[in-house]
């Protein structure tokens, strides 16, 4: 656990965009959505396919990313 992250996930508003990495079994994954919730031990984060519960015992960084971009309109055949 880094103790950094940790305490940026306890302290940063919630709602906010955030991208956690986390150790996983052969290395590590990200997780990039809205902080949702948070307890003493996990956090939740909201991903754009589901909620993702993330205990800080296995976070390793944290950081807070900017807004996701806007869609791009359809093309068009012209």
């Amino acid at each position: 656990m880094e103790e950094h992250a940790v305490a940026f996930l306890k302290e940063v508003k919630l709602e906010t965009r955030v991208v956690v990495r986390t150790r996983i079994t052969n290395g590590f994954t990200d997780s990039v959505g809205f902080l949702i919730s948070r307890t003493q031990s996990y956090c939740v984060i909201k991903t754009k396919r589901e909620l993702v519960t993330i205990m800080f015992a296995d976070v390793f960084a944290a950081k807070e990313v900017p807004p996701p971009p806007a869609r791009r309109p359809p093309k068009t055949d012209s």
